[in-house]
C-alpha cells in the first residue's frame, strides 16, 4: 500500500491519507470543498461541488489516475434538494464516463460542508 498526499488538494483534516493506492487501485477520501489552503470556498452549492471534483481530481491525478479511471464514487448530501445541481456539475466533469456511484442524504458533513465525494480507481501505473 502506498499513501497519496498533494498540495493541489487541502490536507486531510484528520487521522487519514489522501488516498491510498492498492494493488492497481486508488481509494480517495471523501472530498469536501476546501481549497488547498483549508478554507472552505462557499456556502454555494454549486461552488462547492466545483471544488470537491477539483480536490478529487488532484488527487486521483497524484496517484496517477483520472477521472476518466473511476470505477466507483459515493456522493454524500447535506441537503437531498441539491441533487439536480450536484448531479448536474458531476455530470459536467465526468463527460461520458459514468461511473457506478451511490448518493446518500446524510445529516451533516465536515466543516459543515454540503457535499462531500469519495472515489475508487484504476492507476495507470503503480509500484512499491
Amino acid at each position: 500500500m502506498r499513501p497519496i498526499h498533494t498540495s493541489d488538494a487541502p490536507a486531510a483534516i484528520g487521522p487519514y491519507s489522501q488516498a491510498m493506492i492498492h494493488n492497481g487501485l486508488v481509494y480517495t477520501s471523501g472530498q469536501i470543498a476546501l481549497t488547498p489552503d483549508g478554507e472552505m470556498v462557499s456556502d454555494d452549492i454549486a461552488l462547492q461541488t466545483k471544488q470537491v471534483l477539483k480536490n478529487l481530481e488532484a488527487v486521483l491525478v497524484e496517484a496517477k489516475s483520472s477521472l476518466q479511471n473511476v470505477i466507483k464514487t459515493t456522493i454524500y448530501l447535506a441537503d437531498m434538494d441539491d441533487f439536480v445541481v450536484v448531479n448536474g456539475l458531476y455530470e459536467e466533469a465526468f463527460g461520458t464516463h459514468k461511473p457506478a456511484r451511490a448518493t446518500v442524504a446524510v445529516k451533516t458533513l465536515p466543516k459543515n460542508a454540503l457535499v462531500e465525494i469519495d472515489a475508487i480507481a484504476t492507476v495507470t501505473s503503480y509500484s512499491f
